[in-house]
């Protein structure tokens, strides 16, 4: 059977926008750190106006801080992967903590699953899809892609980890895992096995 995830009505609605909202959006887009006064001399508006337009903005999502990391800068590597899978969301939960995961979608289509995956090498993403993907009974077919160059820079957040424990947020024991015995996996992050430099 097919898991269907219930849809969030809530997060459906459209953000109703006049000119001086869009402009507001578009001043932050190309400098994020602009302040209030600078925005209502652009805008043509009085400050205290401008600060509840933004707070009326980000309540309704259409303006939202993004703090992250530029992953070529940083040297990271990123892998979408496309899934098809008989519980998404299952999938989904068993990667929420991993700090090789950067984001996954449900999806229409033939894949009915997309994930992104950010490390320090791609020989560390093939280990995570095989042993974690390509080994789960749930799932029918998994296409990876790893991004060669992106047309923009990639800001993203990554999941530090500041404690190390024995086994990772999957539960699993590098230790004992062949792809990092053989040197194919970094290991994870949150444990005392991993052997990558940036995390």
């Amino acid at each position: 059977s097919i898991t269907i995830p219930a849809i969030d009505r809530g997060t459906m609605e459209k953000a109703d926008l006049d000119d001086k909202d869009r402009k507001i959006i578009s001043i932050f887009e190309a400098e994020p750190g602009t302040s209030q006064a600078d925005i209502a001399q652009q805008v043509g508006l009085s400050q205290p106006t401008v600060g509840a337009r933004i707070q009326k903005l980000r309540q309704a999502g259409a303006l939202a801080p993004a703090v992250g990391m530029d992953l070529k800068k940083v040297g990271l590597n990123l892998a979408k992967v496309d899934v098809t899978t008989k519980d998404s969301i299952d999938i989904i939960n068993r990667f929420r903590g991993c700090p090789y995961f950067l984001n996954g979608m449900i999806v229409s289509g033939r894949e009915n699953l997309c994930l992104f995956f950010v490390a320090e090498d791609i020989a560390t993403i093939e280990a995570i899809v095989d042993r974690h993907l390509r080994s789960n009974p749930a799932v029918t077919t998994v296409d990876l892609g790893i991004v060669v160059s992106p047309v923009d820079a990639i800001v993203a957040p990554v999941k530090m980890a500041l404690e190390k424990a024995e086994k990772g947020q999957c539960g699993f024991d590098c230790a004992a895992c062949q792809y990092y015995v053989n040197d194919r996996c970094l290991g994870c992050p949150m444990t005392k096995h991993y052997k990558g430099k940036f995390w």
